[in-house]
């Protein structure tokens, strides 16, 4: 029983700071710079279930997605929540999320930074990769695609700084309060 507490207490602890990191995308901040990388990464990276690692975050994405959403159509906002390149980026979130299970035994700084950067990277290449095949903003030429990912840089500053300092925040949280509440540590795992 004290097992389950031990779990419970900590599935909400990652989830609590999971929603909360989710709702700083509901506030005015600089372009681009969002939770949203490091909330997959430290999903991934922090629940002992693989699979709550991935729909935890996902969850959290879409209902600020939902609140985005409701603030656009209350002229809240210019950014519209709910749109058609979802797929996409939640498929990249999808992936950042799995990229966060290779830092499951290695939350330390460098990899922490490392698995932020890539994500980060890999977030910038597959979205701007999917606004030009859609041919709307940019053709599909060769020439498109280059204008597409210049157009994209000043963005990816944006999202790099997010995705470091939310995941600064998060992981670094996590330590300061397992190293407070030993009780919230991550059960060692059981030899078979």
């Amino acid at each position: 029983m004290s097992q389950f507490r031990l779990v419970s207490a900590r599935f909400w602890l990652l989830t609590l700071l999971i929603l909360t990191a989710a709702t700083f995308r509901l506030v005015p901040h600089p372009a681009n710079f969002s939770p949203v990388g490091a909330l997959a990464l430290f999903g991934g990276a922090c629940f002992a279930d693989r699979r709550l690692g991935l729909a935890v975050p996902l969850a959290a994405m879409f209902l600020s997605d939902l609140g985005i959403e409701v603030l656009y159509r209350l002229e809240l906002t210019t950014t519209w929540g709910i749109h058609s390149g979802m797929a996409v980026v939640y498929g990249c979130f999808v992936v950042i999320g799995i990229l966060g299970w290779w830092l499951r035994d290695r939350r330390q700084f460098i990899p922490v930074v490392c698995a932020s950067l890539a994500g980060s990277l890999l977030f910038f290449a597959v979205t701007n990769f999917a606004v030009w095949t859609w041919g709307v903003i940019y053709p599909v030429t060769w020439e498109g695609l280059v204008n597409c990912y210049v157009a994209a840089i000043p963005f990816f500053g944006g999202t790099l700084a997010g995705d470091l300092v939310c995941a600064a925040v998060l992981f670094g949280g996590l330590a300061l309060l397992e190293n407070s509440f030993p009780r919230l540590r991550e059960p060692a795992a059981t030899a078979a």
